[in-house]
């Protein structure tokens, strides 16, 4: 599976993931940070994944697995062992309903109070866990994972290895509201959908909300992986493994690029684009597109990373700064008061 080289007795059973500096018998554990090598010479763990041009400068009793990128290896089995115990169950649990003309895959499992429209697909090994609802019209790809009380509204999409954490809601309606005359909002129905590629990771209490227009879709590609508690509002485009963290907000009609990292509590406004590879750190306010890919931005509203640091480090001082120029006010009074005092004695 890691492609990696073993180092020792390759026959060490293994049933556990564990912490170099705690791991026990039957556990496997890595070393990818030099600061950790001390505990590798006295971990009780069965086997120790390394890089392979580590080189030990004490006799290790572990087996070593050699491997290209220790912590990429590590994380592989942390995937591995998560999926096996995701997929365990299967199976129908009582309560629960699904609609007329829905059709599911192999090896399905469908928790209690689970709901399932009329017209639904459903892929093969999908787990749906207790409390979810999925509503008319929603196609579920394989291998994908619906924790407790995710909902999906009608025609929504989900691409196959997914994975939607409990309390998300997907499909709502987006904010649209027409102002009237005598100062009340219209609500303008939202009749789009949300569509969500493969191998996507929602986290927690994230909402999606749909399209505006039939026809059209809000959009999170391939590979994005989502915090915790995020607003992604209508006709939104989310770029393939793009990654934000919690509590992030972007507004609607906005395309968010490919491969970008985006810090916690960041706004976006609506009808942006931001280019590929952006990096926004966290609190980042966007108030217009960012048309250059690979830059590296801060502050709200948001500049140049460099930049804003510079700019923090004459503000931190400001305090300072201003007592500063109190005293030369003060000093300048001063010398103009003498100044003109000797002006007036000279004339007389």
């Amino acid at each position: 599976m890691l492609r990696g080289e073993v180092q020792g007795n390759g026959n060490e059973k293994i049933n556990m993931l564990g912490k170099i500096q705690d791991a026990k018998k039957g556990q496997i554990a890595f070393l990818a940070n030099p600061k950790y090598e001390q505990f590798i010479y006295t971990t009780q763990a069965s086997a120790v994944i390394v890089k392979k041009d580590f080189q030990a400068r004490k006799e290790i009793s572990a087996t070593l697995i050699l491997v290209d990128d220790a912590y990429s290896s590590f994380t592989l089995l942390l995937e591995e062992y998560h999926r096996a115990i995701s997929f365990q169950k299967s199976g129908i649990e009582e309560p629960s309903f699904i609609g007329k003309d829905s059709s599911v895959g192999k090896n399905i499992y469908r928790g209690a109070f689970s709901y399932i429209g009329s017209k639904v697909k459903i892929g093969d090994n999908v787990k749906i866990y207790p409390h979810v609802f999925v509503g008319d019209n929603v196609v579920i790809g394989n291998n994908t994972i619906l924790h407790p009380n995710v909902k999906l509204y009608a025609d929504t999409k989900i691409g196959s290895n997914c994975v939607i954490h409990s309390g998300t809601v997907i499909g709502s309606d987006g904010f649209g509201f027409a102002p009237q005359e005598d100062g009340s909002y219209k609500t303008i129905p939202q009749l789009g959908n949300v569509i969500i590629e493969d191998n996507v990771a929602i986290g927690a209490n994230t909402v999606i909300d749909c399209a505006t227009l039939f026809g059209d879709s809000t959009i999170i590609r391939q590979g994005v992986k989502l915090d915790n508690l995020i607003q992604v509002a209508h006709n939104v485009e989310i770029g393939k493994n793009t990654v934000i963290a919690a509590q992030s907000g972007i507004s609607g009609s906005s395309k968010v690029g490919e491969n970008n990292m985006i810090g916690g509590q960041v706004g976006i406004a609506g009808h942006l684009v931001i280019a590929n590879n952006t990096g926004i750190g966290a609190q980042a306010g966007i108030g217009k597109s960012i048309k250059e890919e690979g830059q590296r931005i801060i502050g709200s509203p948001a500049f140049d990373v460099k930049e804003y640091f510079k700019a923090y480090a004459v503000f931190k001082r400001l305090p300072d700064l201003n007592d500063r120029l109190r005293e030369l006010e003060k000093k300048v009074k001063e010398l103009n008061s003498i100044t003109e005092r000797h002006e007036v004695e000279g004339d007389e």
